[in-house]
């Protein structure tokens, strides 16, 4: 766990200087990721590709939103890895899931054809 540390600011006189480079290192870094995402959602054919790398992408932010704003990259790997491994079998159950519910789809529609 991190630890915190108590100081009096107001017998030190300093105050601790603002975080604005890394948040709008954040800032940046979500809004590329949302903009690749959309650059994929938009441009390809829908399919399981599409969906497959839409997905992966949004984990991927999900993750940098995890560690960055839950401090969970502060913590140790052992943490670290009990959140990842889940979340990484999810997304390849999801991404099964949609592949063979596309290909039951298709061999529905032509069957009643």
């Amino acid at each position: 766990m991190a630890t915190h540390h108590e100081q009096d600011y107001n017998t030190t006189g300093e105050l601790p200087k603002p975080q604005t480079k890394a948040i709008w290192k954040t800032f940046f870094i979500l809004v590329a990721l949302t903009a690749v995402e959309f650059l994929f959602a938009f441009t390809m054919d829908a399919g399981t590709v599409r969906n497959s790398i839409f997905i992966i992408l949004t984990i991927f932010k999900a993750f940098y939103i995890v560690g960055e704003f839950m401090h969970l990259k502060h913590e140790s790997k052992v943490l670290i890895w009990s959140v990842l491994l889940p979340m990484a079998l999810v997304a390849w159950l999801m991404i099964a899931l949609i592949a063979e519910g596309s290909y039951y789809f298709e061999s529905i529609t032509n069957y009643f054809k």
